[in-house]
């Protein structure tokens, strides 16, 4: 099967191919899994931390990817609830192991032993690709490959977070950075708040443009200051200046609530600016989001199905992989996400 291989971390330099498309074995389905024939894969911020070695995989080479739609194409021995041809969804959450006292909890996200697909295994950017059928998701008919395929990491994740805000409706609600997780966001906020107001804080004026059109209330750079005081603000972006600018327009008892599993360290100096006095105080608090858990991928496709969500996407072939993650660093320059087809439309 062809698959584009990460052998390395490959820290950005123009020219940049991080990915080697290769002709690399098939895998099989074990007892209790799925094969999956892939048609699309999205491309997600986390691929690029892959990439150039903010995040290492256990080992390499290593197939990225893990915003899947394909159709099973084989069933491992035990597997009842799925048939050939069914389509399904493979997210970033791969698999927990149900008996810690994290997935007790209902919290598998936080799983000692959580495993990444795209990371820890192999993911979606390939023609074939292996699930626990546990960890599979039917998706909804209402939803084509290609808009349901963004919602199995920047919407599942976008969703998770707007949990976490613990914002009630009516109270404004800031976003930081307007990219393939925070278009969906928004979306997701006016279904879950529909009486809170968003205000959008992103860099490039195309961006802000587009929060617009998507129903924000207002839209400003980073540094900017918003109508009021947001309750709550989601920060979506892979640097460290708009949480410090977040925290400095929060309202007293808010909280950011960071959308990311790394961060980028160029401008990590800007912690050095960060005052307790001025910006901690009066308990404001910072919260991390950590990976999803499957009841998060699964109630983010029942929003989009319902019509309460639709991801915006641009599409590129698996042989532009490469040129699609070089995408994710430019901020500004495409609206939504970027999804690889990889089988036949």
């Amino acid at each position: 099967m062809l698959a584009q291989l990460l052998d390395r971390a490959t820290p950005f330099a123009s020219p940049w191919t991080p990915l080697r498309l290769a002709d690399v074995p098939a895998p099989s389905a074990k007892p209790g899994e799925l094969l999956v024939r892939v048609d699309v894969c999205a491309v997600c911020r986390t691929d690029l931390d892959l990439a150039e070695g903010r995040l290492i995989p256990p080992r390499y080479p290593v197939i990225p990817g893990h915003q899947v739609i394909g159709r099973v194409a084989a069933l491992g021995d035990g597997v009842r609830d799925f048939r050939e041809n069914d389509r399904v969804g493979i997210a970033w959450i791969h698999w927990a192991d149900g008996v810690c006292e994290w997935c007790r909890a209902g919290l598998e996200n936080l799983c000692p032993r959580f495993q990444s697909t795209g990371c820890d295994v192999h993911g979606g950017y390939a023609e074939f690709v292996t699930v626990s059928a546990a960890f599979a998701h039917v998706i909804p008919n209402e939803l084509s490959d290609l808009a349901a395929s963004p919602l199995l990491c920047a919407g599942a994740i976008g969703w998770r977070s707007l949990r976490l805000t613990n914002l009630r409706d009516g109270e404004p609600l800031g976003l930081t950075g307007f990219g393939a997780s925070g278009h969906l966001v928004l979306q997701l906020a006016h279904r879950r708040f529909p009486k809170s107001p968003v205000y959008v804080f992103a860099r490039a004026e195309t961006e802000r443009e587009f929060a617009r059109s998507l129903g924000a209330a207002w839209a400003g750079d980073t540094s900017d200051v918003p109508p009021e005081q947001p309750a709550a603000i989601i920060d979506t972006t892979p640097a460290w200046k708009p949480i410090v600018s977040a925290l400095r327009v929060l309202r007293p008892g808010g909280r950011v609530v960071v959308n990311a599993i790394r961060k980028e360290t160029r401008d990590q100096s800007e912690l050095l600016s960060l005052d307790y006095g001025r910006d901690l105080w009066m308990e404001r608090e910072i919260k991390s989001v950590a990976n999803v858990t499957r009841a998060d991928v699964r109630e983010t496709l029942e929003a989009a199905a319902s019509g309460a969500l639709r991801a915006t996407v641009e599409e590129l072939p698996l042989d532009r992989a490469n040129e699609a993650l070089e995408m994710q660093r430019a901020p500004g320059g495409l609206r939504g996400s970027r999804v690889l087809r990889v089988g036949h439309a």
